[in-house]
């Protein structure tokens, strides 16, 4: 989407290229030095999620006098540093060496930069300039904005250039940020049972005040910005590819609450003639269950449509009230086994249309290890996973070990506890290694 805002606004193309982990650097970034306009060069990065192997990318564009740019989720914070990087120097010291700019909130805000305006004029750029740190207010998300994505723009780099990527799934934004992150909840969170794989001897509770769920940086990040219309929704899904027979390839429903909202969208993809094929949704537990009416309507329209409905992933987290209490979820593992009874329910009476399954191609949320193991907790776990045949159908061929980034909020509780017991947690990049 922000490279089709490029396209569409700038004398800019944009164009994205997939890169993955066994890349190789020199040649990536000897090629980019050959597409990109030797008067006006400039990379994007979306999305880094820690890899250390991109920022170093970035630094080697830099070098050779490409204006970088470094955008997505948690750039404010990943182009500032952590938190007393200054007075603490095993914290992570931020990214201002690797990319000129970054660029917070909206992705139409780098038009003016693209334009020529200087970057003090520039809503939600960050740089560093004169020994300090320069940050511009943001401006507000923009409806009109959100409803052109191009999917002819994504390519990979091969040994003879760039080479088109094909498509078979996609995304279709509805809602920005997560109405659970837009409450504040003061939240007692348990010290840990291990930290470096060795118990650790104290107790206690570190008092901390939270948007959303303990771990996740991208919802206390973006906080609740906006739910689009459904006019806008349905311009990005009649941009969507096709399948063979013609129909919307399938595509994730970008909404923390996706399933109260599916039954509107889909009277309203009927309405409209538009074919599409399968629709993923991915929601929390208890939404699920306040949902459930809702649900039955909507997978009754799917029904009519032959279209599938794949609850792709629900966040259970974990079978452990304790652990889910320090994630800060919102609910107990009752909840939890109440949404895998629906889920089972729902197959039953829905069998070609409802999809929920590990083999049908869900990923439901399990975080595991934790720091807040136990020989309890394990057991806990074990006992809900044996009883209701969780390995069945639920759970994931492999859990999830909880990654503790910089800019959530149990990177404060791993600061808290290292400035009240003397620790030093080491750093990998941007996140804070606790096993």
């Amino acid at each position: 989407m922000a490279a089709t805002i490029v396209t569409n606004y700038t004398d800019y193309e944009g164009l994205v290229i997939g890169i993955g982990h066994d890349f190789d650097p020199e040649f990536l970034k000897n090629h980019l030095l050959k597409l990109l306009p030797s008067d006006k060069a400039i990379v994007g990065f979306s999305y880094l999620g820690g890899r250390l192997d991109l920022w170093h990318l970035a630094q080697k564009l830099g070098k050779e006098g490409v204006i970088t740019i470094l955008a997505g989720p948690q750039s404010n914070v990943d182009f500032l540093g952590e938190v007393g990087w200054e007075a603490y120097p095993h914290r992570f010291a931020g990214l201002r060496e690797s990319f000129t700019f970054a660029l917070h909130g909206p992705a139409e805000q780098i038009i003016p930069l693209l334009k020529g305006e200087g970057p003090e004029e520039v809503s939600g750029l960050l740089f560093y300039e004169e020994d300090r740190f320069r940050v511009n207010d943001e401006s507000g998300w923009r409806e009109e904005f959100l409803g052109e994505v191009s999917w002819e723009n994504l390519f990979r780099l091969t040994s003879s250039g760039l080479e088109p990527v094909r498509i078979s799934c996609a995304q279709v934004v509805q809602q920005i940020g997560c109405p659970y992150a837009a409450k504040k909840k003061l939240v007692e969170i348990d010290y840990p049972t291990n930290l470096n794989d060795k118990p650790f001897p104290k107790k206690g509770k570190v008092p901390l005040t939270l948007q959303g769920c303990s771990f996740c940086d991208v919802a206390r990040d973006k906080g609740f910005g906006l739910t689009l219309s459904t006019s806008t929704v349905l311009r990005q899904i009649a941009r969507l590819p096709e399948d063979e027979e013609g129909r919307k390839i399938p595509f994730e429903l970008v909404n923390e609450n996706s399933v109260a909202s599916l039954a509107p969208l889909l009277s309203a993809i009927k309405d409209s003639q538009i074919r599409i094929s399968q629709v993923n949704l991915v929601t929390r537990a208890d939404w699920l269950l306040k949902a459930e009416p809702r649900l039955r309507e909507a997978l009754q329209l799917a029904k009519f449509l032959k279209v599938r409905i794949l609850l792709a992933a629900v966040g259970l987290e974990s079978f452990s009230d304790q652990i889910l209490r320090n994630l800060n979820k919102g609910y107990s593992v009752e909840t939890n086994i109440e949404a895998v009874r629906l889920m089972r329910r729902l197959k039953e009476e829905f069998p070609e249309n409802f999809l929920y399954a590990t083999s049908e191609g869900a990923g439901h949320g399990f975080i595991h290890p934790t720091p807040w193991d136990s020989p309890r907790t394990l057991g806990e776990a074990r006992a809900f996973i044996l009883a209701y045949g969780l390995n069945q159908d639920i759970l994931p061929p492999r859990s999830t070990p909880l990654i503790i980034h910089h800019a959530c909020a149990l990177g404060e509780w791993i600061r808290r506890l290292e400035e009240e017991e003397g620790l030093k947690l080491k750093r990998s990049g941007s996140i804070i290694e606790w096993w």
